[in-house]
């Protein structure tokens, strides 16, 4: 049988920070390798990153002389001819044609205050080209594909569902030092990703952690904002708010294992990985009834209205103190999000990559 045209991955991401965004590139890059045998797979890079992201069956190949937007834009699509570019970060080449996009969401066009103009209006209009020109549209839940065919950016044949991947955390042994370390007791606290972005709605939450019922609790915020640029931006953040900063994938592992509750009260998400990495450890999610989180969080999770302390209050509460409710969630969350692997991922990229580009 004849080999089919090369796919070619953008790999502009290697270079970038330890987002969700980059994990799921990254591991999505992980997963196709061992599932293809009869096409090139091809990681094309900027100049000086040949030695990243190597992995069984990848080939990673620097192209071109220029960095940067201009390597994507100008470099990338000229080397790329002749085959499929994948491109899992949201940008990709203005031009391209013979490529598809993974669009994590549509928060660009959704939640346009969490993003500086310029930015916005960038993630608009790329959006917008790879709708219009590519051969489709990847995204990673039902609710991201209905707002990006609503948005009018694809039609509905056109966009297709690959569900993120969390099984990658149950690679690293859990480093339960960092618990004591920052006097933490299982089941004593609970965890969210330190961000102000207005989507992902955390000051909610300390709100909620200065009720005087959760006086005795702690609220873990993982991730590099701290408690000054939170009370820079006007929130304070009361004792029981530990701020830990970047933590290595060990120690994030030991915090979701040994929470009361893995905390997501965004208005807005296209998948959600951090309640569902949690799930797939045995953790049970409080969430926003918003976006994918109830799709992908299914029956291990509580919800909780996003404009009010007192219902994450009450949630929080009811894990702690109800018989046999934490154990049913984290029972059922855990099976439910089985479905949440790479493996299937990487299945379903190829299966998509074959149906519009079988040559």
């Amino acid at each position: 049988m004849a080999r089919k045209a090369p796919l070619f991955i953008n790999g502009k991401f290697i270079s970038a920070g330890p987002t969700a965004v980059h994990r799921v590139a990254l591991e999505l890059v992980k997963a196709l390798a061992p599932l293809i045998s009869d096409r090139e797979l091809c990681l094309l890079v900027p100049p000086g990153l040949a030695q990243l992201a190597h992995g069984p069956g990848i080939q990673t190949h620097p192209v071109g002389g220029l960095k940067g937007n201009a390597w994507e834009q100008i470099s990338l699509p000229w080397h790329a001819r002749g085959g499929v570019l994948l491109n899992l970060c949201n940008r990709s080449p203005l031009v391209l044609r013979n490529g598809l996009t993974l669009l994590h969401d549509a928060q660009a066009f959704t939640a346009p205050r969490s993003y500086a103009f310029a930015g916005r209006l960038a993630g608009q209009w790329q959006a917008r080209a790879a709708g219009r020109r590519q051969l489709g549209l990847l995204t990673v839940s039902d609710f991201a594909k209905s707002e990006l065919v609503g948005l009018g950016l694809a039609p509905a044949e056109r966009v297709h569902v690959i569900p993120n991947g969390a099984d990658h955390v149950l690679r690293a042994p859990p480093q339960t030092e960092l618990l004591a370390r920052l006097g933490l007791a299982p089941r004593g606290y609970a965890l969210a990703l330190a961000n102000l972005m207005p989507h992902k709605n955390i000051p909610l939450l300390i709100r909620a952690f200065a009720r005087p019922a959760l006086a005795g609790m702690t609220l873990v915020l993982v991730g590099g904002t701290g408690r000054a640029a939170f009370a820079a931006a006007g929130v304070t953040a009361g004792a029981n708010v530990v701020f830990p900063g970047y933590v290595n994938d060990g120690e994030m592992r030991a915090l979701q294992e040994n929470a009361l509750a893995v905390c997501t009260p965004s208005l807005t998400e296209g998948f959600g990985l951090p309640p569902v990495e949690g799930l797939m450890l045995g953790t049970p999610a409080v969430i926003a009834p918003c976006g994918a989180l109830p799709e992908v969080c299914g029956p291990g999770a509580l919800q909780a209205d996003p404009h009010d302390p007192s219902a994450w209050e009450a949630a929080l509460l009811r894990l702690r103190d109800e018989s046999g409710l934490r154990a049913r969630l984290a029972r059922d969350g855990r099976a439910f999000v089985a479905r949440f692997t790479w493996h299937a991922a990487g299945r379903r990229l190829l299966e998509v990559v074959d149906t519009v580009a079988p040559g």
